[in-house]
């Protein structure tokens, strides 16, 4: 009796398990039609590599070297790619990743049913990485849109798409978190899998258990170029708002506020008086940009903007990104231990322009190291006029207490706890002010930025 009951323990335990697991057969019958294959040709141009030397024509070889060794022509070659993209309606509009697409000459979008069309790019984002195709069919299938803010960590997803060009392929896995930040990437709440993603997948649909598609496949992080466990989705509301924009416009528009911002950490939050570390810290304010405009000031603390809360650094861009230009919001920031609301009327972010790199002039001796392990010198009247700084004091060599609060050598204090620092006098005067231990937010200009660095008063 008893070994009978073991058995029968062993045969339900695997049936038990595979009913709990998710059947996704028919969720590819379905939604397998809508994804496609997209491959790119580009014509890219080899460099010349050039054979004579660089010679001047006065030099007794440049004769030799002209008639004897030819220099070849520049050579023209096909550069192919794949990817993937869903289509979202009837008449033939498809999305897919602004890389897949990016300088292509050609793009071909192959359907589920094999027919094959050429395909013309109605707009790019290379912020979020969207882009918007176009080809000339009608009576298409088309994907339904789901609401990634109802998706939640460990929730089952599936992608399908052609992975290292293996077309209509399909793999599953689970949400293994959301609002994921990505470095450079700071318009988009990334969704988080352990989907597996490779090159190919790019541009292709993650689908819920509904069948409705929540994201765009967009990255994968790996050490070795395949997957790792570790795949990354574009919302599909973020990916919908662009491409509303792409078909529009065939641009997108974005809001900007004019102001650099960093994270508040638990030692900022003590210092600025916060009861928490969340919101935006602002480090400083383009002159004439929005922000200035309404009153933000440099060591403001934006906690909300336009009604929605800012929890980390990481949110402020999104929501204003997401704001139109010509808004006119409601700015609520912390300033003096106190919280107020200012208005501001949201500008347009335009291009990415190159910033200049400040040059700072040297020659005297070096400074005495401080009990705050900086050695501090007083800017010149040509580094103030050239850095457009009134004062502050310039860090020229570092150990200690802060080369571990981050402090580097070239860094130029301007603001203790939002006080001026007008000399490296004054800069020892207003940290005498403070309790032994006391941590206080350093104001430093690093380069063409601002950041704070919460520091202790004793220099520990």
């Amino acid at each position: 009796m008893l070994e009978r009951l073991i058995v029968a323990l062993f045969v339900l335990v695997p049936v038990a398990t595979a009913a709990q697991l998710p059947d996704f057969t028919e969720l590819v019958e379905k939604q397998g039609p809508t994804v496609v294959n997209i491959s790119t040709t580009q014509s890219v141009r080899s460099p010349l590599v050039p054979q004579i030397p660089n010679l001047q024509e006065d030099d007794p070889f440049y004769e030799f070297f002209r008639r004897f060794i030819p220099n070849p022509a520049p050579r023209e070659f096909q550069s192919q790619s794949l990817g993937s993209g869903f289509i979202i309606s009837t008449d033939g509009y498809i999305l897919t990743n602004a890389h897949v697409v990016d300088a292509a000459d050609e793009v071909t979008v192959k359907l589920n049913d094999k027919r094959e069309f050429k395909a013309k790019v109605i707009g790019s984002d290379r912020r979020t990485d969207v882009a918007l195709i176009k080809i000339e069919a009608s009576g298409l299938p088309a994907v339904r849109f789901g609401d990634p803010n109802r998706l939640k960590a460990g929730e089952w997803v599936a992608a399908i798409g052609s992975p290292f060009g293996f077309e209509n392929s399909v793999t599953a896995g689970i949400v293994s978190a959301k609002g994921r930040s990505l470095p450079q990437e700071n318009f988009v709440p990334f969704i988080q899998t352990d989907v597996a993603v490779n090159p190919g997948n790019s541009g292709g649909p993650l689908f819920n258990l509904r069948g409705e598609v929540v994201g765009i496949n967009s990255q994968i992080y790996s050490r070795t170029g395949g997957f790792m466990g570790l795949s990354f989705a574009i919302p599909i509301d973020v990916a919908s708002d662009i491409a509303q924009q792409l078909r529009a416009s065939g641009k997108v528009t974005r809001g900007r506020i004019g102001v650099v911002i960093q994270p508040i950490t638990k030692e900022l939050a003590e210092s600025f008086g916060l009861s928490k570390p969340a919101g935006a810290l602002v480090n400083s304010v383009e002159k004439g940009g929005p922000a200035d405009k309404a009153g933000i000031d440099s060591g403001d603390v934006i906690l909300r903007f336009n009604g929605k809360a800012v929890n980390s650094s990481e949110d402020l861009p999104r929501i204003v990104g997401a704001t139109r230009p010509g808004t006119k919001v409601a700015v609520q920031v912390w300033r003096n231990k106190a919280a107020r609301d200012v208005q501001v009327v949201v500008g347009e972010l335009q291009d990415d322009r190159a910033a200049r790199q400040s040059r700072r002039g040297g020659g005297k001796p070096p400074a005495a190291m401080s009990q705050y392990g900086m050695a501090l010198a007083d800017l010149s009247e040509a580094q103030r006029k050239e850095l457009k700084v009134d004062g502050g004091a310039l860090v020229e060599n570092t150990q200690g207490p802060a080369t571990r609060a981050g402090i580097r050598r070239g860094d130029i204090i301007l603001a203790v706890n939002n006080q001026d620092v007008k000399s490296v006098e004054h800069f020892k005067e207003l940290m005498s002010q403070f309790e032994k231990g006391r941590i206080v937010a350093l104001l430093i200009r690093r380069g063409t930025n601002s950041l704070y660095i919460p520091f202790k008063a004793d220099g520990n």
